[in-house]
Protein backbone atom coordinates (compact mmCIF):
# COMPACT_ATOMS: atom_id res chain seq x y z
CA UNK A 1 0.00 0.00 0.00
CA UNK A 2 1.29 3.72 -0.88
CA UNK A 3 1.44 6.34 1.28
CA UNK A 4 0.90 10.11 0.12
CA UNK A 5 2.73 12.40 2.65
CA UNK A 6 0.55 15.69 2.01
CA UNK A 7 0.57 18.74 3.73
CA UNK A 8 -3.11 18.73 5.48
CA UNK A 9 -3.86 22.64 5.16
CA UNK A 10 -6.49 23.07 2.68
CA UNK A 11 -8.77 25.59 0.89
CA UNK A 12 -12.21 25.38 1.81
CA UNK A 13 -15.21 27.24 0.30
CA UNK A 14 -18.54 28.03 2.09
CA UNK A 15 -20.86 26.95 0.18
CA UNK A 16 -24.23 29.49 -0.74
CA UNK A 17 -27.00 28.86 0.39
CA UNK A 18 -28.51 27.11 3.97
CA UNK A 19 -29.21 22.96 4.34
CA UNK A 20 -31.29 20.61 5.63
CA UNK A 21 -30.18 17.20 6.56
CA UNK A 22 -33.00 14.64 6.68
CA UNK A 23 -32.75 10.52 7.99
CA UNK A 24 -35.66 8.08 7.16
CA UNK A 25 -35.72 4.45 8.02
CA UNK A 26 -37.36 4.48 3.74
CA UNK A 27 -34.41 3.94 1.81
CA UNK A 28 -36.29 4.35 -1.53
CA UNK A 29 -34.55 7.05 -3.93
CA UNK A 30 -35.89 10.63 -3.73
CA UNK A 31 -36.27 12.10 -6.57
CA UNK A 32 -33.13 14.06 -8.32
CA UNK A 33 -33.39 17.03 -8.26
CA UNK A 34 -30.95 20.33 -8.03
CA UNK A 35 -31.64 21.18 -4.18
CA UNK A 36 -30.28 17.80 -3.52
CA UNK A 37 -26.32 17.75 -1.94
CA UNK A 38 -25.73 14.41 -1.07
CA UNK A 39 -27.65 11.65 0.11
CA UNK A 40 -26.00 8.01 1.34
CA UNK A 41 -27.68 5.20 2.68
CA UNK A 42 -26.74 2.64 5.37
CA UNK A 43 -27.84 -0.01 7.57
CA UNK A 44 -29.85 2.75 9.49
CA UNK A 45 -32.28 3.98 6.54
CA UNK A 46 -31.03 6.99 4.42
CA UNK A 47 -29.59 10.38 5.02
CA UNK A 48 -30.02 13.23 2.45
CA UNK A 49 -28.45 16.72 2.72
CA UNK A 50 -30.76 19.26 0.64
CA UNK A 51 -31.19 23.11 0.17
CA UNK A 52 -33.36 24.42 2.99
CA UNK A 53 -36.88 25.58 1.24
CA UNK A 54 -39.14 27.40 3.93
CA UNK A 55 -39.18 24.78 7.00
CA UNK A 56 -37.76 25.99 10.44
CA UNK A 57 -35.83 22.90 10.99
CA UNK A 58 -32.17 23.60 12.21
CA UNK A 59 -30.15 24.84 8.96
CA UNK A 60 -27.02 23.73 8.33
CA UNK A 61 -24.06 25.97 6.61
CA UNK A 62 -21.49 23.51 4.21
CA UNK A 63 -17.95 24.00 3.66
CA UNK A 64 -16.65 22.16 0.96
CA UNK A 65 -12.72 20.70 0.30
CA UNK A 66 -13.25 19.87 -3.13
CA UNK A 67 -12.49 23.27 -5.13
CA UNK A 68 -8.19 21.63 -4.81
CA UNK A 69 -9.31 18.17 -4.67
CA UNK A 70 -6.55 16.03 -2.92
CA UNK A 71 -5.77 12.27 -3.63
CA UNK A 72 -7.89 9.87 -2.00
CA UNK A 73 -4.72 7.90 -1.04
CA UNK A 74 -4.05 10.98 1.75
CA UNK A 75 -4.52 10.23 5.18
CA UNK A 76 -5.76 12.61 7.37
CA UNK A 77 -7.24 15.21 5.49
CA UNK A 78 -10.97 14.70 6.83
CA UNK A 79 -9.43 14.89 10.20
CA UNK A 80 -7.85 18.17 9.45
CA UNK A 81 -10.85 19.65 9.01
CA UNK A 82 -13.04 17.94 12.02
CA UNK A 83 -10.52 18.03 14.84
CA UNK A 84 -10.02 21.82 15.31
CA UNK A 85 -13.98 22.08 14.94
CA UNK A 86 -14.25 19.53 17.74
CA UNK A 87 -11.69 21.78 19.97
CA UNK A 88 -14.07 24.47 19.11
CA UNK A 89 -17.31 22.11 20.32
CA UNK A 90 -18.87 23.10 16.90
CA UNK A 91 -20.84 19.99 15.93
CA UNK A 92 -20.80 18.34 12.40
CA UNK A 93 -22.06 16.06 9.79
CA UNK A 94 -19.81 14.85 7.02
CA UNK A 95 -20.02 13.75 3.57
CA UNK A 96 -17.51 12.33 1.20
CA UNK A 97 -16.87 12.01 -2.45
CA UNK A 98 -13.50 9.95 -4.21
CA UNK A 99 -11.51 13.57 -3.89
CA UNK A 100 -13.40 15.88 -1.55
CA UNK A 101 -15.38 16.23 2.04
CA UNK A 102 -18.41 18.40 2.80
CA UNK A 103 -18.96 19.28 5.98
CA UNK A 104 -21.94 20.70 7.38
CA UNK A 105 -21.68 22.65 10.72
CA UNK A 106 -25.03 24.29 12.26
CA UNK A 107 -25.46 27.59 10.44
CA UNK A 108 -25.43 29.93 13.71
CA UNK A 109 -22.12 28.66 14.38
CA UNK A 110 -20.63 29.44 10.89
CA UNK A 111 -18.29 31.81 11.88
CA UNK A 112 -17.34 30.38 14.54
CA UNK A 113 -16.33 27.68 12.51
CA UNK A 114 -14.91 29.59 9.84
CA UNK A 115 -12.38 31.04 12.55
CA UNK A 116 -11.35 27.41 13.93
CA UNK A 117 -10.37 26.46 10.15
CA UNK A 118 -8.43 29.63 9.71
CA UNK A 119 -7.01 29.52 13.09
CA UNK A 120 -5.89 26.13 12.01
CA UNK A 121 -4.16 26.65 8.98
CA UNK A 122 -7.12 26.53 6.14
CA UNK A 123 -7.94 28.81 4.22
CA UNK A 124 -11.36 29.70 4.01
CA UNK A 125 -13.66 31.76 1.48
CA UNK A 126 -16.83 32.87 2.54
Amino acid sequence: MRRVAVDRTQSLRVLDGRYVIEHSEDTAVPTPGPEWLALAFGPDGRTGIRRAGDESSELWAAVWSGDEPHDPQATGMLDAIVAPLAVAAVPVMVASTFHADLVLVPAERLDEAVGALRDAGHRVAV
